[in-house]
């Protein structure tokens, strides 16, 4: 699956020249009220308030507690060594103003994943939203390089995954596994990379065009540029995470399943 298979690349360059991490948390401006954990599924700002107040605790089912304690490991050096310095070179060249039109723009291409989602969780309201919101920022923000559908229509986005939907159908999380710079997630959502990539409109080349090669290359570039882009907005706070924990892996991974949970059942 093209995926999995563009996960196995990614990583694979990335360790080659000391790669790119897997957390990433807030910079400036009204950013710093977000945490990012794992780059798709956490941008809650009150992703701490809700982990420190639950206090409703469940067993996570961890057999591979070892693999991801190591993986933990492996992924905060590559953020701290790797893409720390760059987010940070590239904040300096680098107006906000742009880098968040950018953010904008690439958050624009995700609504099919999201009003799909929305539609198979019967979110019907939720759904017609999202059209509003993508047709707005398309046309009066510029092909969503601003938000104005949030602006000055008050629309916000509905993030739904797949992961979500399967949630919301009573699919459970299954074991927690952290993944080479993605960071906290588990086998459902691990899975769930898979549908949504084929509602991603970034995930789609012309091999008709483009030679395998070039496919692969333009689509890594794409991506990566995404993510740096979208880290260098989220520098800062992931310090302090570190800092709010004793043991950085659990910590991790309790938030993660928290707050899945939480926005399955919104």
């Amino acid at each position: 699956m093209k995926s999995l298979c563009v996960l196995c690349i990614t990583f694979i360059i990335f360790t080659g020249c000391s790669s790119k991490s897997t957390y990433q948390l807030n910079a400036n401006s009204k950013y710093q009220e977000e945490t990012l954990i794992s780059y798709e599924d956490i941008s809650d700002g009150e992703l701490f308030d809700e982990f420190e107040d639950d206090t409703k605790t469940k067993d996570i089912f961890d057999p591979f507690s070892g693999y991801n304690r190591f993986m933990t490991g492996f992924n905060d050096k590559l953020y701290v060594y790797f893409l720390t310095p760059i987010a940070k070179g590239y904040n300096i060249i680098v107006h906000y103003e742009i880098r968040k039109s950018i953010s904008n723009l690439f958050n624009n291409l995700q609504y099919p994943t999201r009003v799909v989602n929305n539609i198979l969780q019967i979110k019907f309201q939720n759904a017609s939203e999202e059209t509003g919101r993508f047709i707005i920022n398309s046309t009066i923000g510029i092909l969503g390089l601003f938000d104005p559908a949030k602006s000055y229509f008050n629309l916000v986005a509905h993030d739904e995954d797949f992961g979500q939907t399967l949630g919301y159908y009573g699919v459970g999380g299954g074991p927690h596994i952290v993944l080479p710079l993605f960071g906290p997630s588990n086998l459902r959502d691990a899975l769930s990379i898979i549908p949504d990539s084929y509602l991603n409109p970034i995930d789609y080349t012309d091999r008709e065009w483009f030679t395998l090669t070039d496919t692969w290359w333009t689509y890594l570039g794409v991506r990566s540029y995404d993510y740096i882009n979208e880290f260098s907005l989220n520098i800062n706070k992931y310090e302090r995470l570190k800092e709010d924990s004793i043991d950085l892996y659990p910590y991790l991974r309790d938030i993660y399943e928290q707050h899945r949970d939480k926005k399955i059942r919104e």
